[in-house]
């Protein structure tokens, strides 16, 4: 199981090892700590961690940096007078806190309806397991149809894919990149998000031995990106327009007859659609939309299907735009048609040590679509989501139907959803609003009652998510670090305060009932190590502890590597993992289908109705001139960013302005916009000025501006943010009415601007 964890004193100094818990890569940290003290002298690179291997990127301070941030809230705050920026905050106890919050929403839902309360969950969510399994059931207890998340301005297209495909929305094909000839990149840039939907530390010496071993790289991407600027070749695209090119690849396979699925052909339904599909795809007529030359895009095509074993990968670029779902689908068709698929060194399903990625008996039903409407648009409710996009409008435009009361979590959709100066006005309409927050920041300055949580090194975590999206197989649990000051409470154990309070139960109930419904779901299943285990043996030894470190203790011993609650079994289990002070490695990945596909029959449908009829839309695109649009406006990711999350943390937002618009240097000639010159940006939606860098790195007729940006707002306690990185807010630009119609996706990339020198 690997070596013992040990602890290394120098007076009252310890190093504890973790994970970080910032982005999906997950790496290896090792944190010289005083306990007693509650201090962190330094965080570094775990050398001995198999999967990081002593790799960390910049973003790695903010473990520490968010624990000792002096703005960050610790107790609840009640807000006194209007919202904004003449606020006034009190703070109160919890058990104030919790009865207020939980008798404003009993009212709200009394008078109004289930629906008249709408969530948000924003992205940290996914970085915190408690958190993450308490987020269903709080769901569950809300019972509302008005659910918003993050996940609508990033990677939901991905998410209705592989629902369609697969029939589950978190089965993701993971690139196995380290035994590939071949790394197809559309829309991502590895090298700074050390793999998104593919978690794969320090990306740049991966991508150094696949060029040893003589593999190639290709990025498709309109901007030359740092991971562009290190691959064998980069073809610019013009923004909005992977769907097109993928399918012309698909158009190439099948009439120069390089389809070759191999053994998939025998669970593979659809080819001959796709076929079909294909026709009036060819790159001679999707060279002039794309920007991508005919014969490029043939050899493209012949170049992968050559390949021994290649990957077609696309992640945010190919997500946020107009068809998004049509290029998350495509990414997986070109796998699969070149028996790139559930193979090694193409893409396979990674295997969760806690279970959840393991074959059910009964197929998955078929993806919920239009189960609600949106009262102001009719906006289809996609498996349970609204788009994030529509909450401005779910207030101030929806009548006596209109959303009255909002949960935020984790989240600032002011900042990260389009159109946030209507959401922002539109939230000062509610008649309540609760944030579970750590920060006062542009979205939760609008709330009546803010809910601090811990902080990561508050609690023990468990890479749950990211398990499922690891390059190989790997197990990791990281321990709680400092004691939290007394009454804080956990992310998970707010949630399930709520829930209680909301339907008159105690937090206790509820608990169990989690407990219990896992215990269902985990134990006993045929085949697995628990096969034949009695749910009272499991609960003897569970004991009586309370929370998620319960479900895991659960999932890890019932999971597929576990010691099936055998105290002298072999296998993997929570006390085990506490022994180990990195990642456990299990494995590369490995093919696991038909077994683990959840529609009927185990099938792969290649070809689902619902992406057949949106292929019409793409078609009709075609027409399109494509040089009608202007300039066209993407973003762009940063190693020291995530999101809108730490911008605040000094070691991060110190250093030059990184808000800035790049346009290449003939754009800016003809705009009369000159480098380090402020420019004003406008589109249909609204305009921003920000800095202007003039770089070749660009493809003409496109423009970059980062995300996440924009801490000009008053009101809110966000001060290093505001004087080291305020930067604009990019998604003041995008138009909220703007949706990939299949995933309700905002369109992020590929918005038309106007560009002009201020003054």
């Amino acid at each position: 199981m690997g070596e013992t964890r040990t602890t290394e004193r120098d007076t009252r100094r310890e190093r504890v090892h973790r994970s970080c818990p910032i982005c999906e890569a997950s790496c290896g940290l090792i944190l010289e700590v005083d306990r007693a003290a509650k201090r962190v002298f330094s965080v570094r690179g775990d050398e001995a961690d198999p999967r990081s291997r002593g790799y960390v990127c910049p973003k790695a301070v903010a473990t520490a940096a968010v624990y000792r941030d002096s703005e960050r809230i610790r107790r609840p705050l009640r807000r006194v007078g209007p919202a904004g920026a003449d606020a006034r905050w009190q703070e109160m106890s919890w058990q104030e806190a919790l009865e207020l919050v939980g008798h404003r929403l009993r009212e709200v839902r009394a008078a109004h309806g289930n629906d008249a309360i709408g969530s948000y969950i924003g992205n940290p969510t996914g970085h915190n397991f408690g958190a993450m399994m308490y987020t269903e059931l709080f769901m569950k207890a809300l019972a509302s149809n008005r659910f918003f998340s993050g996940a609508t301005v990033d990677q939901f297209p991905k998410n209705v894919s592989c629902r369609l495909m697969f029939g589950d929305a978190w089965l993701f094909p993971i690139p196995d990149i380290d035994r590939s000839d071949f790394f197809l990149i559309l829309g991502a840039n590895p090298l700074v998000s050390n793999g998104s939907i593919m978690s794969a530390p320090n990306m740049k010496a991966r991508l150094r031995q696949m060029r040893e071993r003589g593999a190639r790289v290709v990025v498709v991407d309109p901007r030359r990106s740092e991971t562009a600027a290190v691959a064998d070749r980069h073809l610019f695209i013009r923004p909005g327009c992977d769907a097109h090119l993928l399918l012309a690849l698909v158009h190439v396979l099948f009439e120069e007859h390089r389809i070759a699925p191999g053994r998939l052909a025998e669970f593979t339904d659809g080819i001959e659609t796709v076929r079909e599909l294909s026709l009036g795809f060819s790159p001679e007529r999707v060279a002039p939309i794309s920007g991508v030359a005919a014969e490029e895009i043939r050899q493209l095509a012949r170049d992968f299907s050559a390949a021994e074993r290649a990957i077609c990968y696309g992640r945010f670029g190919t997500c946020t735009q107009e068809f998004g779902t049509l290029a998350s689908w495509l990414v997986d068709v070109v796998n699969i048609l070149t028996g790139n698929f559930d193979r090694p060194g193409g893409v396979m399903f990674p295997r969760a040590a806690t279970g959840q990625s393991e074959p059910v008996d009964e197929p998955a039903a078929a993806m919920p679509f239009a189960e609600y409407r949106s009262q102001a648009r009719g906006l289809p409710s996609i498996d349970g989501q609204l788009p994030a996009a529509a909450m401005a409008e779910e207030i101030d435009s929806a009548g006596e139907q209109r959303m009255r009361a909002l949960i935020t979590v984790a989240g600032n959709p002011v900042l990260t959803t389009p159109n946030g100066r209507r959401l922002c006005e539109a939230l000062g309409q509610l008649d309540f609003m609760v944030s579970v927050d750590i920060y006062l920041n542009e979205t939760t300055r609008m709330a009546d009652v803010i809910l601090p949580s811990t902080v990561q090194l508050e609690h023990d975590n468990y890479d749950f998510l990211f398990a499922t999206t690891s390059v190989r197989n790997m197990a990791r649990y990281s321990p709680q670090v400092f004691e939290p000051e007394p009454e804080a409470k956990h992310h998970w154990e707010i949630l399930v305060e709520l829930a209680a309070r909301m339907n008159g139960v105690s937090a206790e109930v509820l608990d169990d009932l989690m407990f219990e419904g896992c215990l269902a779901r985990f134990v006993g299943r045929p085949g697995s190590t628990s096969e034949g285990v009695g749910l009272d043996v499991v609960r003897a030894r569970l004991g009586a502890q309370r929370g998620p470190t319960r479900l895991l203790d659960l999932m890890l011993s019932a999971g597929p590597y576990g010691d099936g609650f055998r105290d002298a079994g072999d296998g993997v289990s929570l006390a085990k993992l506490r022994e180990i002070p990195h990642a456990l490695d299990l494995g590369p990945l490995e093919p696991r289908l038909p077994e683990l596909l959840r529609t009927p029959g185990r099938r792969i449908e290649l070809a689902p109705d619902l992406i057949v009829a949106d292929v019409e839309r793409l078609r009709a695109s075609l027409v399109e001139s494509a040089g009608g649009r202007g300039l066209l406006l993407i973003g762009r990711r940063q190693q020291r960013n995530m999101n809108s999350w730490l911008h605040n943390l000094t070691e991060l937002a110190k250093g030059r302005n990184r808000c800035k618009l790049l346009i290449n240097p003939e754009d800016a000639r003809r705009a009369g916009v000159r480098h380090g010159g402020m420019a004003s940006v406008r589109s249909s939606a609204g305009a921003i000025e920000v800095e202007a860098e003039l770089s070749d790195e660009m493809m003409p007729g496109v423009v970059s501006i980062p995300h996440g940006y924009g801490h000009t707002e008053p009101g809110t306690r966000l001060s290093r943010a505001r004087e080291l990185q305020a930067g604009a807010n990019v998604n003041q630009l995008a138009d909220e009415r703007l949706l990939d119609p299949l995933s309700g996706t905002s369109v992020l990339s590929g918005i038309s601007v106007d560009v002009k020198p201020v003054g």
